[in-house]
């Protein structure tokens, strides 16, 4: 590009005040410095832009004909400096998420987050927590909401929401009529489970610790109603995020086990960003979506 947006201010400022000086002051530089910029960008393209009347300025039919495309392209050039300042506009994001978020929460938010004047895009991944770690380390993924536990010297791991595992059964198992489990309880049930390395699992092995040799576990499934599925026609009981099984307590379909009162299921999602990534409007504002929850 041959001129700056510096020269076209000067020339923009001395066509307003048609005087060099006053135009200087008004863009707080130097009157020599002004004199310049308006001499090199009309030497650049071999033209006068003004008639020189002593000290006053007067645009000539060059100066006022180009005068407006200056004025729109110096006010686009400002807004664009303006949203660039103010991180403003949202735009395409590529999020992860494990399998309890993403099926159950993400879906929600990008109908939120798609629905602003920008239309931005949304590509959704759905792992498990290694997976979405690996790629979010990688720069594959703006960022990754994960329910696992997770260790890195290169993500920052943001806390987001609380949840909690809930085990639960069909309505006519006959655990569903204990006002409360035991351990015994437990050790004694067959179980539909989540598989090795999801966060749900990691979960429920951290909440029965001291139970784990001695649990009776039928399956290991990778989908959520999958598990739910197989705990309705009563092969066994399961134990997965309130979040997945809020319909089917509604329902009836499934119900709700009272847990021994010394053991707990609370957990946390997070967030998981790159700690070199630049934090842009977009992933502020799917935070921000998704702490409203």
């Amino acid at each position: 590009m041959r001129f700056s947006f510096r020269q076209l201010e000067v020339f923009l400022a001395a066509a307003r005040f048609q005087n060099i000086t006053r135009a200087s002051e008004y863009l707080a530089m130097s009157q020599s410095a002004a004199s310049s910029a308006l001499k090199e960008l009309e030497n650049q393209f071999d033209i006068q832009l003004f008639d020189r009347v002593g000290k006053r300025l007067q645009l000539n039919e060059l100066g006022r004909l180009y005068r407006p495309k200056a004025e729109a392209l110096l006010a686009q050039a400002q807004e664009l400096e303006q949203t660039l300042s103010r991180h403003s506009e949202v735009g395409a994001l590529k999020v992860g998420a494990t399998l309890t978020i993403g099926n159950y929460l993400a879906v929600g938010v990008m109908a939120q987050y798609m629905n602003t004047p920008t239309r931005p895009k949304v590509a959704l991944e759905v792992a498990n927590t290694h997976s979405i770690a690996n790629r979010v380390r990688a720069f594959e993924l703006d960022i990754g909401m994960i329910e696992g536990e997770l260790q890195s010297s290169e993500l920052e791991v943001i806390p987001w929401r609380h949840d909690r595992l809930v085990p639960f059964c069909a309505p006519e198992h006959p655990l569903a009529r204990r006002k409360q489990l035991t351990d015994d309880d437990l050790r004694r049930a067959t179980w539909i489970m989540r598989e090795q390395g999801s966060g749900t699992r990691q979960s429920f092995e951290r909440g029965m610790q001291g139970l784990l040799p001695d649990l009776n576990i039928l399956l290991e499934l990778e989908h959520t109603e999958a598990i739910k599925r197989a705990v309705e026609t009563n092969l066994g009981i399961g134990c997965l995020s309130e979040v997945v099984l809020a319909d089917a307590f509604k329902r009836g379909s499934l119900v709700p086990l009272p847990l021994p009162e010394h053991r707990t299921f609370e957990r946390q999602f997070y967030f998981i960003l790159h700690k070199q990534k630049y934090r842009s409007a977009g992933i502020d504002r799917w935070m921000e979506l998704c702490r409203a929850l």
